[in-house]
């Protein structure tokens, strides 16, 4: 039997989304295995809880890198050091270069708050409250060179009630992030073949 692909998870902070994929991923017929949690804040609460749950964590702090296109070339020989073969960014708050994107290209998740186009960027529940919107949501998207305007994998709404505050909207969409993030991305590892040999030549 083909080994399952070796996905790993970035995140910069608590890292809620990464421990919906995590406890996703035991489960016998999930189509990947998660191999690393990967932080660029050294404090991460995240790292902590993916090493209680016996997955191999790497603090690797952005401040080290005099560019961005450093830190991504050494974030991209961690990955290949780990023979990475899709990654999932579950709260990673930076922003990738072009090049690094094109070497992973269609290989690189995101989850995203906002029903996308809408409120690309951050501060995506205070927009929406500003603009008086009736519903809000999230997005699991496919990440390219254009910040979150990949193609979309999974949308969910969820309303917008009169009394909700940037808190309380937050905790909504976050349930559904934690609802539609696992099957959307192993929908798309299945549809990307990643359980057969990858082409020589792609990766880092």
């Amino acid at each position: 039997m083909m080994p399952k692909p070796r996905l790993a998870i970035l995140i910069s902070g608590r890292g809620s989304n990464m421990v919906a994929l995590a406890k996703a991923a035991q489960k016998p017929d999930y189509p990947a295995v998660v191999a690393l949690v990967l932080s660029n804040r050294a404090d991460a609460g995240g790292l902590e809880t993916a090493a209680r749950m016996g997955i191999e964590t790497l603090a690797l702090p952005h401040r080290g890198f005099a560019t961005r296109a450093d830190f991504d070339a050494a974030l991209c020989a961690e990955l290949k050091a780990r023979r990475i073969d899709m990654i999932a960014l579950a709260g990673f708050m930076r922003i990738l270069t072009p090049g690094f994107i094109r070497q992973w290209e269609g290989r690189i998740v995101n989850i995203h708050p906002s029903l996308l186009p809408e409120y690309r960027g951050l501060d995506t529940h205070a927009r929406a409250l500003a603009a008086h919107d009736t519903e809000a949501g999230c997005t699991v998207h496919v990440v390219t060179e254009r910040l979150d305007d990949g193609p979309i994998l999974a949308q969910a709404r969820v309303p917008i009630l009169p009394d909700d505050c940037e808190a309380t909207l937050a905790a909504r969409v976050l349930e559904e992030e934690h609802r539609i993030y696992p099957p959307a991305l192993a929908r798309h590892i299945e549809a990307l073949g990643l359980n057969r040999p990858c082409p020589s030549g792609k990766g880092c």
